[in-house]
């Protein structure tokens, strides 16, 4: 099992101004320590369970190309990209860069999108519930049309595209994340699209994955072709002290078939605690 670190919360002490000084640390300290993955949100407002949207938050593909430039290994993708905030031929344009200064090193993660909020308060996009997705199913296509040899325009119900060209092209085909368990809709595209879906882990894991493997079924997909991940908490406690219950909670996933388990560290500029996830869970994670 892979671990992967989720950067959710930009309010550090050295506030605003240390800010890229601080993201490097970490960025750095988790490559060492061993994370396969590296990610932001794509929100532009703290979400309510973070902390209050007066919170910092930075967009999320300009801080990825940043992060690029500090790491040399680590993985790197939006966790995930709301389909609505960028018109997918220039979202496709931006993966594609980043694939490209970070040497193939760049996903697509992909979601519906949720935060009415925030897009009403920039003035993003965000129209109803079955639009959206019917927008992720048209971003999905225009993506892999643009990440082939394809230039052909795309005619879509809510896209129009002239000429598909993107050079140059990624270094590799940017994998597919597509976020959330929707049983009838987001499962459906990530058996259709995907290389890699991401669930929340409670205990209705198991019942998601069999879903899943219907969609499969149903599309004429190899079911273990498509990476599970879930989104979890990564907290050791301040001096260890939850090692255990975390390792045994990442070892029941691992019997379900969760290649990757994704989530944020409380204080996460303390790169000690990174330090310590790398010595006591990823190590033996890569054994499950």
């Amino acid at each position: 099992m892979k671990i992967g670190l989720h950067i959710a919360n930009f309010t550090y002490p050295n506030g605003p101004a240390g800010l890229a000084d601080d993201l490097t640390r970490v960025a750095v300290a988790a490559e060492d320590a061993g994370f396969a993955r590296l990610s932001v949100m794509d929100h532009v407002w703290q979400i309510s369970v973070l902390g209050p949207p007066e919170n910092e938050m930075l967009e999320a593909y300009t801080t990825l190309g940043y992060l690029a430039a500090r790491t040399s290994r680590v993985e790197l993708l939006a966790w995930v990209t709301a389909v609505s905030y960028r018109e997918p031929g220039m979202l496709a344009k931006l993966v594609s860069t980043l694939d490209v200064l970070s040497q193939g090193r760049a996903w697509l993660g992909i979601g519906a999108a949720w935060n009415g909020e925030e897009a009403a308060g920039l003035g993003l996009p965000f129209p109803g519930t079955a639009e959206r997705f019917e927008r992720l199913e048209e971003t999905l296509q225009i993506c892999l049309q643009m990440w082939s040899e394809d230039e052909s325009p795309y005619r879509g119900k809510h896209y129009q595209l002239g000429r598909t060209l993107n050079v140059p092209q990624p270094l590799r085909r940017p994998p597919i994340l597509i976020g959330g368990s929707g049983e009838k809709k987001t499962l459906r595209l990530v058996a259709r699209y995907a290389q890699a879906c991401n669930l929340f882990a409670g205990p209705d894991v198991e019942r998601k994955l069999d879903i899943l493997r219907g969609h499969c079924e149903a599309e004429g997909r190899d079911y273990d072709e498509i990476e599970k991940t879930v989104m979890i908490p990564l907290d050791a406690g301040e001096s260890g002290e939850k090692i255990d219950g975390l390792l045994e909670q990442l070892r029941g996933l691992a019997a379900l078939g969760v290649a990757e388990a994704h989530g944020w560290v409380p204080r996460v500029w303390e790169t000690e605690r990174l330090e310590l996830l790398g010595r006591e869970i990823i190590a033996p994670a890569a054994e499950f």
